[in-house]
């Protein structure tokens, strides 16, 4: 079978860091155009919008969005109507609403539609997964902290209404939440937003099963130092701790998985094996978590925030 032949959209640095590099290792693609008001790639045929690149390139099969959350859907929806496979970075849209109509699109027009979650593919999460299938989980609490000014400097998109502030971070915790532990839902939260910013920095998330499960998450953006990517879990068979993204697996303080990530690359496979058997993956769990917390959670206003 001859290579998927790709578009990026949106050629910033994750497209440089993991796209890229992903794409290149994977015969199942051959990147053939980009389109971005700012970047390129060296060699490769580039275009300021998707309609210019459409237009210009009929023999693209498929596009992957790597644009902010926000100007998405109207870069997908065009992709999807022109009869293209679309992958979409996380989180696929700015809101529920908009990613269930590019599902409907996709299925209308008889293309895959990948609602991306790298963090879904961090090494150990399926070990996590099965550990906490094979005991009875008591609770879980999940730590996300990091320093905003460091993974994101000056980029003033996520601090802007659909940007999700610290849930650009938090979904991804969210997303392994998803796979590995029963459905939750919200039970309460506090959403911290600085006084000059329309996205929290901070917020503390309450959720149970419909079993009782309790399960508290904790997201900052100001962490300096050390950054906390973890998810422990109390369990008959001991404490589980999930730790650096999903990249080590613990139980009862004893390392039992640990590898080297490969998140971008299972997500190029995934994208792959959908385009071939003409199905889509869409779950749109961790960012109905989001939403959640928006509608139910409390605002608390704290000091301004300066980058």
């Amino acid at each position: 079978m001859s290579p998927i032949n790709l578009a990026i959209v949106g050629v910033g640095k994750i497209v440089r860091d993991q796209h890229l590099p992903s794409i290149a290792n994977n015969a199942d693609f051959k990147l053939i155009a980009t389109a971005s008001r700012h970047g390129m790639v060296e060699g490769i045929p580039a275009f300021t919008t998707i309609e210019a690149m459409l237009d210009a390139v009929p023999d693209i099969d498929a596009v992957s969005l790597c644009m902010p959350p926000q100007y998405r859907y109207e870069a997908a929806y065009k992709a999807l109507s022109a009869g293209k496979h679309v992958f979409m970075e996380k989180p696929p849209g700015a809101t529920l609403s908009e990613v269930a109509d590019l599902e409907n699109l996709a299925k209308a027009k008889g293309v895959s539609l990948f609602a991306s979650w790298h963090s879904r593919y961090a090494p150990a999460v399926e070990a996590a997964k099965s550990f906490l299938a094979s005991t009875n989980i008591r609770s879980a609490h999940v730590i996300w902290k990091e320093d905003v000014r460091h993974w994101h400097p000056n980029q003033e998109w996520i601090w802007q209404a659909g940007g999700l502030g610290v849930f650009d971070p938090g979904i991804n915790a969210l997303s392994i939440v998803t796979h590995i532990l029963p459905p939750l839902f919200l039970t309460g939260a506090t959403l911290e937003f600085p006084e000059n910013r329309d996205s929290p920095i901070a917020a503390d998330l309450h959720f149970k099963s419909g079993t009782g499960l309790p399960v508290h998450a904790e997201f900052d953006w100001r962490q300096t130092g050390k950054q906390s990517w973890d998810i422990v879990a109390e369990t008959d068979a001991g404490q589980m701790v999930l730790a650096e993204g999903g990249s080590k697996l613990s139980v009862n303080g004893e390392l039992t998985f640990s590898a080297p990530e490969a998140e971008y690359p299972s997500l190029y496979r995934r994208f792959a094996e959908i385009v071939k058997a003409g199905t889509s993956d869409v779950d749109l769990s961790p960012l109905r978590h989001v939403a959640d917390a928006f509608m139910l959670g409390k605002r608390k206003f704290v000091e301004a925030f300066y980058d």
